[in-house]
């Protein structure tokens, strides 16, 4: 027998706590990520459909007994003729002229009353705070009746249209003032929340250099808040554009009513062309869908900010 010892096998060692976590969290993430891969699948069926009858013929849909078959061509005339009837030109202004102003003046109002409640101490800025939150509570369609008949009797020159109704009903200045009067609740609690993380020594120092309440939310504060700006920029543009109700409801002429009504115009009483309304739906989304792309990564940023702020 020889005199070297033969050298025992090392002992295996437990594995670690990080080993262990991520062991453990391998089934878990393979379940999150085939949740995350259903959803984005049951949201991308029906865009895809959409998009796939937009551009189909609408005698490709009635084959006989209910028979399918693809097309053997596609065409662009449902974009066409969606454009055209639709009167989405007229429609498309239409929308500007109601949401740039509201989605300005909602994003400018909110900011001021969220400097005013949080950088300054008065007797009633929590209540005024709680009051404007308090108003994303209350349902549209409940304050419907009490705004007509406000509308309707307030006396309004409708300088900016062919017609005058002689009062503020019918005139898309309502509609601007109903989006500013509902979606600033909203923004102010946001943007209240967001300022109360930046330090009021900033303010405590401009304002010992001299710079005024207005110079310094201009030029100070408004600044710092671009990012939670751009998310609700992103955020309204696509509320105020997409809404239906206010448009449909307030403005009583057909030549000036928002974009979104165009689908209404195209749904006919008796028989509907759906490839035509899918076209129609196609080119109305893709406003949302720029103003994402190019504010993708500030609308990202805007979301993420109370992750890293206490």
């Amino acid at each position: 027998m020889s005199d070297t010892a033969v050298a025992a096998p090392p002992a295996r060692t437990a594995p670690s706590a990080g080993e262990r976590s991520r062991l453990g969290v391998r089934p878990m993430r393979l379940a999150l990520h085939a949740f995350l891969i259903v959803m984005a699948v049951a949201w991308l069926v029906p865009v895809g459909t959409a998009v796939y009858n937009s551009f189909r013929y609408y005698e490709a849909d009635t084959q006989p007994n209910g028979a399918f078959s693809l097309p053997e061509t596609l065409t662009l005339d449902n974009y066409r003729d969606a454009w055209n009837v639709g009167e989405m030109a007229k429609t498309f202004g239409n929308t500007a002229f109601i949401v740039l102003p509201a989605l300005i003046l909602t994003l400018l109002l909110s900011a001021i009353v969220a400097y005013a409640c949080t950088r300054y101490s008065w007797r009633f800025n929590i209540a005024f705070l709680v009051l404007f939150t308090a108003g994303n509570l209350m349902p549209q369609q409940v304050l419907f009746q009490p705004l007509f008949q406000f509308f309707k009797r307030m006396p309004w020159p409708d300088i900016l249209s062919d017609t005058d109704t002689g009062s503020l009903l019918g005139t898309k200045i309502a509609v601007i003032l109903i989006h500013v009067a509902f979606q600033v609740g909203f923004c102010t609690f946001v943007l209240s929340n967001y300022m109360k993380t930046i330090p009021k020594e900033i303010d405590e120092a401009a304002a010992v250099d001299g710079a005024g309440v207005w110079r310094r939310f201009f030029q100070i504060i408004l600044p710092l808040t671009r990012p939670v700006m751009a998310a609700l920029g992103t955020l309204e543009f696509t509320w105020l554009y997409n809404d239906f109700f206010w448009g449909a409801v307030l403005l009583n002429r057909g030549d000036e009513r928002p974009i979104t009504s165009s689908i209404a115009v195209l749904n006919g009483q008796y028989a509907s062309d759906f490839n035509l309304i899918a076209a129609a739906s196609i080119m109305i989304a893709l406003p949302t869908l720029v103003v994402y792309l190019i504010l993708q990564k500030q609308f990202i940023s805007g979301l993420t900010l109370g992750a890293s702020k206490g």
